[in-house]
């Protein structure tokens, strides 16, 4: 199995944790609380494994600029996403907040054939149908 594929299957694994404990963490924070302890967690973690473990100086200073604006952009709506998210969970069930939120492959997938000119294939069509398919079932009262 190629190596980004072993990457993907332990992120899977460590994503599907991720929200059931955040959970129980949350019983008594409000959620934005509860995102900021996570995120104070993760910050130390990636910026453990990116400067201590990597050259992320060396390499940040060689980047293109527009490299990391592109990345600042992407933090923002990372962090979007995560406050929405983290609000969505604090009042509604996991399982159905989760499903949900994993529909945002459907927009990943349509951008990645807009904007990055990635190939459309059957198989990529169907598999995104069905997310998409399962994510209307779940929100169609």
């Amino acid at each position: 199995m190629e190596k980004w594929k072993i990457f993907a299957i332990i992120s899977m694994l460590f994503a599907g944790l991720t929200s059931v404990i955040a959970k129980f963490g949350m019983k008594n924070l409000s959620s934005d609380v509860a995102l900021s302890i996570r995120t104070m967690v993760v910050f130390a973690i990636v910026m453990t494994n990116a400067f201590l473990l990597n050259n992320a100086i060396t390499e940040i200073k060689q980047a293109p600029k527009s490299n990391l604006l592109f990345l600042a952009i992407s933090g923002i709506t990372t962090s979007l996403s995560w406050i929405f998210y983290y609000r969505a969970m604090k009042e509604g069930q996991v399982s159905y907040v989760a499903s949900i939120d994993k529909a945002s492959i459907v927009v990943t997938l349509l951008l990645s054939f807009i904007i990055l000119k990635e190939p459309l294939t059957a198989k990529v069509v169907v598999g995104a149908g069905f997310i998409l398919a399962g994510m209307i079932i779940l929100i169609w009262k």
